[in-house]
């Protein structure tokens, strides 16, 4: 049995579900793997899952593709491929609250943005901004990870960037209504988020034990898609007790598993996607056109080569 480490994003949520369903369900064991999931919470989201697999704390992480190009492209330069793409469309948002008097991006010009911090997303709110007919003047804030959503829900931040198949549950359950504004229409062809990524050069040492881990990993979203609840009844062993509370689990899969893809594609990025984000960060100078020349992901794991 090899022991293989999974790096969360974030605390367990929807787009995690399928690797959950995998681990309880066997699908790993059942390709002599045993995988140990790192919760972000066990550390307070003091080191991203970018950084443990780095420092080989992980064997794969789970980040926006943005943390690929970052880890490629850094001074000690890590290289990282992306290899499962978890969504297939993008359901992240940047929201504001509905009696707000916010209902598009231009006018969060001089109103307070809550920022994750993560690589090109401000830049991006700004340029969305702009997109709008705004000047892109938004000030920014940057509360503590798990603080951001409340930052919003109570009013000390007029917007956010969030993922509607989640937080968007939760302020459905709340009764909180939402402005939501999409990247795709604001001119803004987004990436693909989450992604599974790893080292090139384990992907090489371990290709046969990395497809039966992309192999599992589909199975469970398949599974997570055909058996929902089953699936979630899995899911709620892992989540939060504020999550457990607030989200929907039925609604939140519902509304995520269309987007898993099927038998065919699930975890497969296209080529097209990828390019149009790349191109578009070096349209706008936020990286050097050598991301064009970058081999940045790759399908061979999940039968889209």
């Amino acid at each position: 049995m090899i022991k293989l480490t999974l790096a969360l994003d974030w605390t367990p949520n929807i787009n995690h579900i399928g690797f959950f369903v995998a681990r309880d369900l066997g699908f790993y064991e059942q390709k002599n793997i045993s995988l140990e999931i790192l919760n972000p919470l066990e550390d307070n989201y003091q080191m991203t899952p970018g950084k443990k697999l780095e420092l080989d704390l992980a064997d794969f992480a789970i980040a926006p593709f943005e943390t690929v190009i970052s880890l490629n492209n850094k001074e000690n330069i890590v290289e990282a491929i992306a290899i499962f793409a978890i969504l297939q469309e993008d359901l992240s948002c940047v929201v504001t609250l509905g009696n707000s008097g916010i209902d598009s991006p231009g006018k969060l010009d001089d109103r307070t943005y809550a920022s994750y911090k993560a690589r090109y997303e401000d830049q991006i709110v700004k340029q969305m901004v702009i997109n709008d007919g705004g000047t892109g003047n938004i000030k920014l804030i940057y509360p503590e990870k798990l603080g951001i959503w409340s930052t919003i829900l109570e009013g000390k931040g007029d917007a956010t960037w969030i993922f509607d198949n989640w937080e968007g549950i939760d302020a459905e359950s709340r009764g909180v209504l939402l402005h939501k504004f999409k990247m795709s229409d604001f001119g803004i062809p987004y990436g693909y988020s989450p992604v599974v990524l790893t080292k090139k050069q384990n992907l090489s040492a371990k290709k046969s034990d990395y497809l039966n881990f992309a192999e599992a990993s589909k199975a469970g979203f398949l599974y997570a898609k055909e058996k929902p609840v089953e699936a979630t009844e899995i899911l709620k062993k892992y989540l939060s007790e504020n999550d457990l509370k607030n989200i929907d689990l039925k609604k939140s899969l519902a509304l995520t598993s269309a987007h898993f893809g099927d038998r065919s594609n699930c975890g497969s990025m296209k080529h097209e996607r990828v390019i149009s984000f790349l191109n578009w960060l070096v349209e706008n100078k936020l990286e050097d056109e050598n991301i064009l020349r970058q081999t940045l992901y790759t399908n061979e794991l999940i039968g889209q080569a």
